[in-house]
C-alpha cells in the first residue's frame, strides 16, 4: 500500500514565519527556499515577494551561504576548491558568490591540507613502485576536488 505525503497548505504570512525560521536555523540558498515555499503551496508571485522580504530582513544571503558552505566543506570534509565550486554551481549560486565563498579558504591551510592528505595516503598505500604510488595519491586528491597541477607540483616537491 503506497502512502502519499500530504503537505499542509499555508497562507503567505504563515509561510513567511515558517520559512524565516527555516532560514534562521542554517544558511540557505534561494533555490532551497523557493522549493520549500512551493511545497507549502505558495504560488510563484507570492514566493518571489517572500524571498525579497527574506533578503531585506537578512534571513537569506547567498554570499554568506557560499562562505559558510565553502569553509565548512574544506575544514570538515577536506574538499578541494574544484569540488566545492561544482557543488555551489549545482546550488545555482552566482559566479560572484562562488568566488566569494572560495576566498574563505586560506591558501596556506589549503596547501597544508594537501600535504597532510599526501602524508596520510602514503602510509595507507603499500605499492613499492613510487610512480604507481604517486599516481594513486594524485587520483585520490584530484577526486576530492583539488587542482591537478597543484597536486602534481606538491607530489613532485615532496619526493
Amino acid at each position: 500500500m503506497a502512502t502519499t505525503k500530504t503537505t499542509k497548505v499555508y497562507t503567505s504570512s504563515q509561510a513567511f514565519v515558517k520559512i524565516a525560521s527555516f532560514c534562521a536555523y542554517q544558511e540557505r540558498t534561494q533555490q532551497e527556499v523557493r522549493q520549500k515555499l512551493y511545497e507549502y503551496g505558495i504560488n510563484s508571485d507570492e514566493v518571489e515577494v517572500i524571498i525579497v522580504k527574506l533578503i531585506e530582513d537578512n534571513f537569506l544571503n547567498e554570499e554568506r551561504f557560499a562562505k559558510a558552505y565553502a569553509g565548512g566543506k574544506f575544514r570538515v570534509k577536506k574538499w578541494g576548491r574544484l569540488k566545492i565550486s561544482r557543488a555551489l554551481e549545482m546550488k545555482e549560486l552566482s559566479p560572484y558568490c562562488i568566488k566569494s565563498g572560495l576566498k574563505e579558504i586560506d591558501e596556506n591551510d589549503y596547501l597544508e591540507t594537501i600535504a597532510l592528505i599526501i602524508a596520510k595516503k602514503s602510509t595507507e598505500i603499500s605499492l613499492k613502485n613510487p610512480y604507481q604510488k604517486s599516481y594513486k595519491i594524485a587520483t585520490y586528491l584530484i577526486s576530492r576536488g583539488f587542482e591537478p597541477d597543484l597536486v602534481w607540483d606538491i607530489l613532485k616537491s615532496s619526493d
